[in-house]
C-alpha cells in the first residue's frame, strides 16, 4: 500500500483506532473501592467483557481497519457494498453501543470515558472525511520523482519534457507546472512551433510514437482503471503524489503508480505536468 495515498481523514481514523485500542485496557468503573474489600469486579477491563470488548472496542478498530484497507483496494465490494461502506458502519455502531453502555454504566471508569471520545473522533471521521475538503486532502506531501524512473525510459535523470524542474511546455514559464492538455501555438511562438501546434492531432492525443513519458498530479482523487477495460477501477491516484505517463491512450493517458501498477486514467482534467 502506497502510504502517500491516505489522506488526513485516514490519520484521524487511524489515530481514534490506536486511542480506542488503549481505552480498551483501562478499568471500566470508576468505582471507589473502600479499604478492606474485595472489589476486583469492579476493576475489569473490556478484555474481561467479551460483549464489550467485540461489540465497542474491536469493532470500531475493524471498521478502521476496513477504511484503510479500502483506499488501498479501492472499488472492492463485499455483498454489493463496498469496503469503506462496511468500515464506516462498524464505527457508527461502536459509538452507539458505547453511549448507550456509559450511559448504563453511572460510575464510568477510564476505559469508558476515553473509549466514548475516541468512538465520536473514529464515527465522526469515517463519515465526515468523504464530504469535508480539509479531511481529503493528502496526509503527506507529494515527493521529488525518483531520477531512476525517468531514466528508465530512455532519457537523463531531470531531463526531459514534464520532469519536475525539467524542460516546459512551448510558451510556459520556468518552474511553472504546466496543465495537460493545454494548447500550444500561442501568441509569441516561434513559427516554426505554432506550424507543429497545428499539425498535432485533434482531441489531445499525440502519435503513438512521439509520445514522451512525462510526470502528473491530479487535482482531486480519480480512479485508475485496468487496461483490459475492466468497469472496476484497480487504483485511486491521490492529489499530492507524482506519477508517470508512460503512453496515450484516445483522450486517457496510460499511468503507472508508485508500486509498479499500470492502468487507465480516463479523466485528465485539470492535471498538472511537474
Amino acid at each position: 500500500m502506497n502510504i502517500r495515498s491516505l489522506t488526513r481523514g485516514d490519520g484521524v481514523v487511524i489515530g481514534a483506532a490506536v486511542v480506542l485500542f488503549i481505552a480498551s485496557f483501562l478499568d471500566l468503573s470508576g468505582y471507589d473501592c473502600p479499604s478492606g474489600v474485595d472489589c476486583s469486579g469492579y476493576s475489569a477491563n473490556a478484555w474481561d467483557s467479551l460483549s464489550i470488548l467485540m461489540s465497542i472496542y474491536l469493532a470500531g478498530i475493524i471498521g478502521a481497519a476496513l477504511l484503510i484497507v479500502s483506499r488501498a483496494l479501492p472499488g472492492r465490494k463485499v455483498v454489493g457494498f463496498e469496503l469503506g461502506q462496511f468500515g464506516a458502519a462498524f464505527t457508527v455502531f461502536s459509538l452507539w453501543t458505547m453511549f448507550w453502555t456509559i450511559i448504563d454504566a453511572g460510575d464510568a471508569g477510564a476505559g469508558l470515558i476515553l473509549g466514548l471520545l475516541a468512538a465520536i473522533v473514529l464515527a465522526g471521521a469515517a463519515v465526515a472525511a468523504p464530504l469535508v475538503p480539509a479531511l481529503k486532502a493528502p496526509l503527506l506531501g507529494a515527493p521529488r520523482p525518483a531520477q531512476g524512473v525517468q531514466a528508465a525510459y530512455g532519457q537523463q535523470p531531470g531531463q526531459g519534457y514534464g520532469y519536475p524542474g525539467g524542460q516546459q511546455a512551448f510558451g510556459a514559464q520556468p518552474g511553472q507546472p504546466q496543465p495537460y492538455g493545454a494548447q500550444p501555438g500561442q501568441p509569441g511562438q516561434p513559427e516554426h512551433q505554432q506550424q507543429a501546434a497545428q499539425q498535432a492531432p485533434q482531441g489531445g492525443g499525440a502519435p503513438a510514437g512521439d509520445f514522451t513519458p512525462f510526470w502528473f498530479a491530479v487535482p482531486v482523487a480519480r480512479p485508475l482503471y485496468g487496461e483490459d477495460g475492466a468497469p472496476n477501477p484497480i487504483a485511486e491516484l491521490a492529489p499530492g503524489t507524482w506519477y508517470l505517463a508512460v503512453e496515450q491512450r484516445g483522450p486517457g493517458l496510460i499511468a503507472q503508480t508508485q508500486d509498479g501498477r499500470r492502468g487507465v486514467l480516463q479523466d485528465t482534467t485539470g492535471i498538472q505536468r511537474g
